[in-house]
C-alpha cells in the first residue's frame, strides 16, 4: 500500500439518484438537499500499470489549471508529483526522482511506509474528528493521550499542547510565555512581554511567529507585525545576556540548528549562556525544533546533543509523517500558568493524526533507528566534503545527522534545477546560496551516494550560469 486517495467525479447526482445509489445510508432528503451520513471504507487504490491514480492529463495541464484558481503564494518547481515509494517520487509522466527534500523535512519515514498507512486506514475507519469540546471513546482518545505521554516520557517536558503546524506551535509558545510572566508576576507594573529572536531565524508565517522571523522580506509586506521583538546576531553571547538581564524579555526563541536560515548550528556555549541568563532573569527559553527535531540530527531532539534543555519546545514537521500536526512541550511550571480558555484549536490533537504520530514516534525513537541516522549522516557529510569540497564554489559543508547544508559562493538555483532534471530533488536555504539536504530518515547509504554523484555531475552548471551572467 502506498497512499490513500479519494477520487471525485465532476458532477453531483440528483437527490433521487442518490436515494437509489446509497445502501446503508442514514438520513433524510429535504427537497433537493440530502441530509445524510454515509459510512465509507477506505481502500487502497488500484494503480494499474501507469501508477497515476486515475490522472489522465499532463503536467502542463495541471500547472495551468492551478494557475487559474489558486492564490499564487507558491513558486513551485515545474514538476507534478503523482506518487511515491520509499525515498523515490514519480511525476505524472512516470519520471523517477530521488527525494532529498522529504516535503521540507516532513516525510521522515519516506513515502508509503506500511505502518504509517496502517495507522491512517485503521483510524479513518473509526473516528477522525470530534473537536476538543468532547471526549471520545477510549481507544480513540487514548491515542491522543498516548502521544502526549510518549512525548513527555522521551523529553524534558511534563505536559503537551497540540496544534496543527509549526507556526501554530510557535504562536502558542508566544502566548504561553506572556501568560507565564503575567501569572507569576501579577503585581509587577512593567511586565516582561518582549521577545528575543536571532539572525537567520525562521519561526513561521502567521503574524506572531512572523514577527520572530528575521528575514525582512517575509515581514515587510504585512507590517506592523507583533511589536516587542529584538533580533540579535545568532551566537552573540554578550548581546543576548545583556538584553535578557534588562528584565523586559518574556522568552528567547532559538533554533538549535537553523533550517530555513541556512543550516547553522548553535554552539554549546551559546545555548548554555541563554539558559543561564534566562534562569537568572526569569525569562523562558524556547527551542524551536520544528525542522531539526525528532531524529533529524541522529538525536531524538536536537538539543540533546548539547545537554541543554528548554522551558518550551515546539515541534511539527515530521511528527505525523506528512499529516498536519504541531506540538508545544512545556514544563509543569509553564503549564501551571495556562488555564481553561487561554488557548485552543478546533482541529488540533484529533484521534487520526495522533494515532499516526504515535506510529511515527514508535519508529524514530528507537535507539537503533537514531543510531542509523547518525551513521548515515556522518557518511553523507564526509562523502560530500570529499567529492564536492574541492569545487571553487563550495564554501562549506555543514550540519548534523541528516540535516546538511552546502554553502555556495553563487546562487544555488541553477544547481537545484540541474539536479531536478537529473532526477534529484533538493532545496535551497539561507540567502538562496545554500543547498539544503533533508532526506527521509530511512534513506539508504546507496541512495545517499547516488545523491552525491548527481550533485557532483551537476556542479559545472554553476560555472555556466556565472559566465552567462557576465
Amino acid at each position: 500500500m502506498s497512499s490513500i486517495h479519494l477520487l471525485l467525479k465532476n458532477t453531483l447526482p440528483s437527490a433521487s439518484d442518490l436515494r437509489r445509489s446509497f445502501s446503508g445510508l442514514n438520513g433524510s432528503f429535504n427537497g433537493g438537499r440530502a441530509i445524510a451520513c454515509v459510512k465509507v471504507r477506505v481502500q487502497e487504490p488500484d494503480l494499474g500499470n501507469s501508477g497515476k491514480l486515475g490522472f489522465q492529463g499532463t503536467s502542463k495541464e495541471v500547472m495551468e489549471a492551478e494557475g487559474r484558481v489558486m492564490v499564487g503564494t507558491y513558486a513551485r518547481a515545474p514538476v507534478v508529483i503523482s506518487h511515491g515509494q520509499g525515498c523515490k517520487l514519480y511525476d505524472a509522466e512516470g519520471r523517477e526522482y530521488l527525494d532529498m527534500a522529504a516535503g521540507i523535512a516532513v516525510n521522515a519515514l519516506g513515502h508509503g511506509d506500511p505502518d504509517w498507512l496502517k495507522a491512517v486506514v485503521e483510524q479513518a475507519n473509526t473516528l477522525t474528528h470530534v473537536s476538543n469540546m468532547f471526549y471520545s471513546i477510549p481507544q480513540d482518545v487514548w491515542k491522543v493521550v498516548e502521544l502526549a505521554e510518549r512525548l513527555v516520557a522521551c523529553s524534558f517536558a511534563d505536559r503537551v499542547f497540540f496544534s496543527n503546524s509549526g507556526t501554530e506551535a510557535n504562536e502558542a509558545a508566544i502566548k504561553f510565555a506572556r501568560k507565564f510572566q503575567r501569572f507569576f508576576h501579577p503585581d509587577q507594573k512593567q511586565l516582561a512581554t518582549e521577545f528575543i529572536s536571532f539572525s537567520n531565524s525562521f519561526h513561521g508565517r502567521t503574524i506572531g511567529a512572523l514577527a520572530l522571523t528575521s528575514k525582512e522580506h517575509y515581514r515587510s509586506p504585512f507590517e506592523p507585525v507583533m511589536p516587542g521583538v529584538t533580533f540579535l546576531e545568532f551566537g552573540n553571547i554578550h548581546a543576548a545576556r545583556e538584553l535578557i538581564q534588562s528584565g523586559k524579555i518574556a522568552a528567547v526563541f532559538v533554533e538549535p540548528i537553523q533550517g530555513e536560515g541556512g543550516i547553522h548550528s548553535a554552539t554549546k556555549e551559546f545555548l548554555q549562556s541563554l539558559r543561564s541568563a534566562c534562569d537568572d532573569a526569569g525569562s523562558l527559553l524556547v527551542f524551536d525544533e520544528v525542522q531539526c527535531g525528532l531524529g533529524r540530527t541522529g538525536y531524538l531532539w536536537a538539543h540533546e546533543s548539547y545537554g541543554i534543555f528548554p522551558d518550551i519546545m515546539t515541534l511539527a514537521k515530521p511528527l505525523a509523517g506528512g499529516l498536519p500536526i504541531g506540538a508545544v512541550l512545556v514544563t509543569e511550571r509553564v503549564a501551571s500558568a495556562i488555564k481553561y480558555g487561554d488557548h485552543g484549536s478546533t482541529f488540533a490533537g484529533g484521534p487520526l493524526v495522533c494515532k499516526v504520530a504515535v506510529a511515527v514516534l514508535d519508529k524514530i525513537s528507537k535507539p537503533a533507528f537514531l543510531d542509523s541516522v547518525s551513521k548515515k549522516g556522518q557518511h553523507f557529510k564526509e562523502l560530500l566534503i570529499q567529492k564536492l569540497g574541492g569545487n571553487q564554489h563550495v564554501k562549506e559543508v555543514r550540519g548534523l545527522g541528516l540535516i546538511i547544508g552546502i554553502e555556495l559562493d553563487v546562487p544555488a538555483s541553477p544547481l537545484v534545477e540541474a539536479c531536478r532534471n537529473s532526477g534529484l530533488l533538493i532545496l535551497t536555504a539561507g540567502k538562496g546560496n545554500v543547498i539544503r539536504l533533508v532526506p527521509p530518515l530511512i534513506i539508504s547509504e546507496e541512495e545517499l551516494e547516488l545523491a552525491v554523484e548527481i550533485l557532483l555531475k551537476c556542479l559545472p552548471v554553476l560555472d555556466e550560469s556565472l559566465s552567462k551572467s557576465k
